[in-house]
């Protein structure tokens, strides 16, 4: 069964049903009374009401389901009500009032909330098939297919079949009706706003266990799903539970706050009524009190609080146009804090939430913050997808198809039954999910064809990648955001468009350092697999950097010793061949020495120029290299150099490339099988996952070096090769 206990775990007046704890300062408008369990527990006693009238026991749901939908038919609620009646008979929580009371409270969280009358009456019937002899078949025939889905969806798997891994699969199997039906969820959270507000006869330990879970899982699905209502109450609840010294401090803070003489929030409220009246602009004023996890937030961020800091102005409007016509009256007339500004009704956030978010400044230097919007704004914002009523039905001229689709999913919704598929086992599933939801804010990239993907904030390229393409993604060399180059670890922002570059090997393998730059579940699951699935080549990883780390230095350890740099002309240290290379270039110099430049490697058909160096050489430069006009200003003598008939050269390129297992020995394969004779060879530590080599090649015909540089680019992670440019003038 579910929580069984009427005593609160908050001191003091209850919470309100929806509306989170009351605060002193200014009670919730048109506050419902707290409905009375015994009464309740009496008025099921007495068993269901004859056909023709409703039970007494509902009138409190049927009432504030009338407020909201004041044609909807009643005779499901009664059928339901009086199933649930008749199957729990007999069954008490324990604070001793009838199990009825539970189901009955749930329903009412969500009738005041707006829900339509299908969640209603599920909501009445949501443990019956969990706690009585009641069947989902038997429900299903009753009432429908739809409210048969929405009680088994909350339906709770049996520890005796599951073991510890019950409420993990319970939490999974609940997603993945939510993914087919919003609606599920919304009776979860009631279900737990209720059993939470129940807790406190249970064992301080267990209290305490709920509560985490509730922190963790079931208020960042509150505020995924954007029910603010439920998601502000059960946050003061965990804070009592889990913090009851910071909870009791804060709870005094607000006690003492409603006792001043006088209220900084009214006096600006009074001032703004003023103001729209005169631009005659029909608005609603209201004082927002600031629940008790909000109040506490604000005295950390901010150390001693001041009246304006234990609320908010809200403005209601009939209109989206009025809210900016709002905004502007008050940045006229009232002095604005500029940066405070934040503009969800153009750009809504992804749980449907929309407002206009300003402050302005009192004369005392204390800000009221201040937000704008419309009344079906405001039920939105309250209620979440709740508001939205039965998102599945078909509109009028579009008959269902029988398909059971919201094509309004969100896209962290999507994203969490993408990877919960893969999830190897519960505690696993359970774990991620709590490090899932534990990320706030969504994010919107767009891929070069116009397509969206939604991922959350920090997340980078490795993330787009596996969002994109699955596990697809393995095969990914990098990627271009914004139309630049970017290395997989590049985080993303809002609004980037990102374009993958993938390689062409169908066994491309993923990089274990990727695992530090994955920020979504997806990623790290598929990349996981991968390396559990491949431990020899997982193992060959751990390895493979160290050892690319190391090539450079092996590289330098054959590499020529460069001229002498103490040469007082100043030149550019230059490499000498590996064999004579006079038969390439020939010097008005008869039996000196002819050198190739390595700082700009000529290759025919350059235009070159040579210089007398100390042991009567001539080196031989590019003629636009840096280091010829440094020879001419230090008095080098310049020496009249031409290609010869040989057609063999040396050659210096630079690649660029994204770190991958077994790069450099493709990348030095691939320079074999072109004829090309690696002289010397240099690979930087990789940064940012990119890492740049520079080899300089022999060529057996410079006809071959197009030929060597476009095999060089076909290797799967390398993005650029380039000949060495010559040195610039200040280099």
């Amino acid at each position: 069964m579910s929580a069984e206990a009427t005593n609160s775990v908050t001191p003091g007046p209850m919470p309100g049903a929806v509306s989170g704890p009351v605060t002193p300062t200014a009670p919730r408008r048109k506050a419902r009374p707290r409905i009375d369990l015994r009464r309740l527990g009496r008025a099921a006693l007495l068993g269901p009401a004859a056909r023709d009238r409703l039970p007494d026991a509902i009138s409190h749901v049927v009432d504030a389901h009338r407020a909201h939908h004041p044609d909807a038919d009643l005779e499901p609620l009664r059928r339901a009500y009086v199933l649930a009646e008749s199957s729990h008979r007999g069954q008490m929580r324990k604070s001793g009032e009838p199990y009825i009371t539970h189901p009955l409270a749930v329903t009412l969280i969500l009738a005041e909330l707006g829900a339509e009358t299908t969640t209603l009456t599920a909501s009445l019937l949501h443990d019956t098939v969990e706690d009585t002899d009641v069947t989902l078949e038997q429900v299903g025939n009753q009432f429908g297919e739809e409210v048969r889905y929405l009680v088994d969806g909350v339906t709770k798997l049996e520890k005796v079949d599951y073991g510890a891994a019950a409420e993990p699969e319970t939490f999974r199997k609940m997603l993945v009706a939510t993914g087919s039906d919003v609606r599920v969820m919304s009776i979860k959270l009631a279900d737990r706003l209720h059993n939470m507000r129940t807790l406190g006869v249970m064992r301080p330990e267990k209290q305490e266990r709920i509560a985490k879970v509730t922190r963790d899982v079931l208020i960042p699905l509150a505020e995924r799903l954007g029910v603010q209502a439920l998601k502000t109450e059960l946050e003061d609840l965990v804070f009592a539970i889990l913090r009851p010294e910071e909870y009791a401090h804060t709870r005094e803070l607000i006690v003492q706050n409603a006792a001043r003489t006088d209220d900084p929030l009214a006096e600006v409220a009074d001032e703004v009524r003023t103001v729209l009246r005169e631009a005659d602009i029909p608005a609603e004023v209201l004082i927002r009190p600031r629940h008790f996890v909000s109040v506490h937030r604000v005295s950390r961020k901010r150390g001693r609080l001041r009246g304006s800091d234990f609320g908010r102005l809200l403005v209601l409007v009939n209109e989206d146009a009025d809210c900016y016509g709002v905004l502007g009256e008050l940045h006229t007339c009232l002095t604005p804090v500029v940066s405070e500004f934040k503009d969800f009704i153009a750009v809504p956030k992804f749980n449907l939430y929309q407002s206009l978010h300003t402050a302005v400044a009192r004369e005392d230097g204390q800000v009221v913050e201040v937000l704008i919007r419309t009344h079906q704004m405001h039920k939105v914002a309250e209620a979440g997808v709740v508001a939205l009523g039965n998102p599945y039905a078909p509109a009028s001229d579009d008959p269902a198809d029988g398909e059971r689709v919201d094509p309004t999913r969100p896209g962290w919704l999507s994203r969490l039954l993408d990877w919960q598929e893969a999830a190897p086992d519960p505690d696993h599933f359970w774990s991620t999910l709590r490090e899932d939801l534990a990320q706030d804010r969504e994010i919107t990239v767009f891929r070069p064809d116009g397509g969206t993907l939604g991922l959350p904030e920090g997340a980078t390229c490795v993330d787009a990648a596996y969002a994109q393409y699955g596990e697809d993604a393995h095969a990914c060399i990098g990627a271009r955001v914004n139309g630049r180059l970017a290395t997989l670890s590049t985080v993303l922002k809002d609004g980037d468009t990102v374009q993958l570059l993938m390689g062409q090997d169908p066994a491309s393998e993923p990089s274990r350092e990727w695992l530090e730059h994955a920020h979504t579940p997806a990623a790290r699951i598929a990349i996981q697999r991968w390396l559990a699935a491949h431990p020899a080549q997982a193992e060959a990883q751990r390895t493979e950097a160290q050892e690319d780390r190391q090539a450079g230095e092996r590289a330098a350890a054959v590499r020529p010793a460069p001229a002498d740099a103490s040469d007082p002309a100043g030149s550019a240290p230059e490499q000498a061949p590996a064999r004579p290379a006079t038969g390439n270039v020939l010097a008005d110099r008869p039996g000196a020495t002819v050198r190739l430049a390595g700082c700009c490697t000529p290759v025919r058909p350059d235009e070159i120029t040579g210089f007398a160096v100390r042991g009567g050489a001539v080196t031989v430069h590019r003629v636009e290299c840096a280091a010829v006009a440094r020879m001419k200003d230090g008095g080098r003598e310049e020496v009249g150099v031409r290609w010869g008939e040989a057609t063999e050269c040396r050659v210096t390129l630079l690649a660029e490339s994204f770190v991958r297992p077994h790069l450099l020995a493709d990348l030095t394969e691939a320079m074999a099988l072109e004829g090309a004779e690696i002289v010397s060879a240099t690979v930087e530590p990789p940064t940012q996952q990119q890492v740049r080599h520079t080899y300089t090649v022999q060529l057996p015909d410079a006809a071959h070096l197009p030929a060597l540089m476009r095999a060089m680019r076909n290797v799967a992670g390398v993005y650029d090769v380039t000949r060495a440019q010559p040195q610039t003038q200040g280099g």
